[in-house]
């Protein structure tokens, strides 16, 4: 007999079983400012993580100036894992949940993570307000081929909007023109109301810095 998520999605108890075992990407929810901590621990336990990063010019009280690199996305790493691992993941430090709904963790699909992997570094990337409605294009050559995203123009330059819709946060890649198609699909969504990528599991208290 059939009990619990997997009875309730019509699952078998050994196809629940295998999907725990099959590993995926995750959103991983962190205290504010202890992303690239977050890094090295999991990468201390040999778990698999991407912390994307940018560079931006900070100004300092005492008016010195630096280039320094911040989370792309504040407080969000994210993790390659099985489902099953979770335990595992929630035990980091500086960790607060996995992003998901309901119950489960929501894997991300891995198109988006590793074109941003193939992007950083070859393409100017920065935080950018999350976008729903507008319309999109498709990137049809280079690192990131295949990603779809809002086109937005900034002076005489083209950005595309790519939007993680699991967490709900966006990033502006600057883009040529002539590496751009139009997205065959519906171009306006419709988003939910509601927060945001619930946590999966409980909050906790982060320690003091």
């Amino acid at each position: 007999m059939q009990t619990g998520w997997a009875a309730e999605h019509g699952e078998s108890p050994e196809s629940a079983a295998a999907q725990g075992f099959c590993t995926h990407w995750f959103a991983v929810y962190t205290c504010s400012h202890h992303e690239k901590r977050v890094a090295l621990h999991l990468a201390g336990r040999q778990i698999e993580s991407f912390l994307p990063l940018y560079a931006a010019r900070h100004r300092w009280r005492n008016r010195c100036e630096a280039v320094v690199e911040l989370p792309l996305f504040p407080n969000y790493v994210f993790v390659r894992m099985a489902s099953r691992e979770r335990v595992r993941i929630l035990e980091v430090p500086g960790v607060l949940s996995l992003v998901g709904f309901g119950r489960r963790p929501t894997p991300l699909p891995d198109l988006e993570i590793e074109a941003l992997r193939s992007g950083l570094g070859r393409r100017k990337i920065e935080p950018h307000p999350y976008l729903v409605i507008g319309e999109r294009v498709r990137i049809k050559a280079g690192a990131m081929m295949g990603m779809e995203g809002v086109l937005v123009r900034k002076k005489n330059n083209f950005r595309m909007v790519l939007a993680l819709d699991v967490i709900m946060q966006s990033v502006a890649v600057e883009v040529d023109a002539d590496d751009l198609e139009p997205a065959q699909i519906a171009p306006y969504r419709t988003v939910l109301p509601g927060r945001p990528g619930q946590p999966f599991a409980q909050t906790r208290q982060c320690a003091p810095r």
